[in-house]
């Protein structure tokens, strides 16, 4: 079975099958006709050939920070459903969360002809900066907004200042903040500054947020930063976490110390993780839209290959929105 044969079965040009086969632009009348012979005849191009034809392989590189994270799972899902329609294939490397682990992925998926690189939520750094303009394959970062990379990512600092504005209206006015490490721009920083931004709203003192930080989104760190902040601030009655895992930390303090969680005390997370649903009372938090963050991730990866001048694509950022979800812990 030849290209020429599935063409002639799909009754387009070899042409036509090529671009198919490789990502290429073609209209959706002959993608679908090319899609049926394929499924059919179970036809898969020769990896060796289309290597020497393209220079590149038929799988994208994805870089994660921690593949056990259930946000790298949605984005990471999101992507697959869109390069699978394309017939490529993911290669995904996990840094966990190590900077040099990060930058030798980056060189390993490129001399391994790669078509192209997804980078999920990282640190932003002189090092990191000089790797992207080394890039010779279209890349695209999600979770983050970097200057001149094509980026999808999510409105973290508007999400905590909304979610911070409902535990205020629900009467907590003694707040406390626990984040994490703030070199990462939108998860670390975003995010703390937005509660803050809720605080001066109504003119409470936003400077003097008490805050803990955790050294990974856990929930032992989550417990660790909830008793550092009651023993500094016995009379706190809200607690913002940076995630769900963390809330779910602060949460067995809370509850230890007799707090009623609720009641005397608000408690909101962000991430909409499972377990906010069944933990009681359930979670507040922010739902953000992880799939279709990989799903536009992809999208623009694959705009990218249709260009023949890397320079041509034009680097996109896009934004994507968020629902507050409120549950029984405000």
């Amino acid at each position: 079975m030849t290209i020429s044969d599935i063409a002639k079965m799909a009754g387009v040009s070899s042409a036509a099958v090529s671009r198919y086969l490789n990502g290429g632009p073609l209209s959706e009348q002959k993608r679908e006709a090319i899609r049926e012979v394929v499924e059919k005849t179970g036809y898969r191009p020769d990896a060796a050939a289309q290597t020497l034809r393209t220079g590149r392989v038929n799988q994208i590189g994805v870089i994660a920070p921690s593949i056990s994270s259930q946000s790298v799972g949605q984005i990471t899902a999101g992507i697959a459903s869109e390069l699978d329609q394309q017939n490529y294939l993911i290669l995904l490397g996990n840094t966990e969360l190590d900077e040099q682990r990060e930058l030798g992925y980056l060189t390993a998926m490129q001399r391994n002809h790669v078509a192209g690189i997804i980078l999920l939520g990282c640190y932003y750094s002189p090092q990191l900066a000089r790797a992207f303009k080394a890039c010779r394959v279209p890349l695209v970062v999600t979770g983050q907004r970097f200057p001149e990379v094509p980026c999808v990512y999510n409105d973290d600092r508007s999400a905590a200042r909304e979610l911070a504005q409902r535990m205020l209206a629900c009467g907590h006015r003694r707040l406390a903040y626990i984040g994490g490490t703030e070199k990462d721009q939108a998860v670390g920083l975003a995010r703390r500054q937005g509660v803050q931004d809720a605080l001066r709203e109504v003119g409470l003192n936003a400077d003097g947020l008490p805050r803990a930080y955790c050294a990974a989104f856990s929930m032992e760190e989550g417990h660790r930063c909830m008793e550092e902040l009651l023993a500094r601030c016995p009379q706190l009655d809200g607690v913002v976490c940076v995630t769900d895992t963390v809330a779910f930390g602060a949460l067995q303090v809370l509850r230890a110390a007799g707090r009623r969680v609720g009641e005397d005390v608000g408690l909101a997370g962000i991430g909409d993780n499972w377990a906010g649903k069944v933990v009681e009372p359930g979670l507040t938090t922010i739902r953000f839209y992880q799939r279709q963050v990989g799903q536009e991730a992809a999208r623009m990866l694959l705009q990218s290959l249709e260009h023949t001048e890397p320079d041509a694509a034009p680097v996109r950022q896009t934004t994507l929105g968020y629902t507050l979800v409120e549950r029984g812990s405000l």
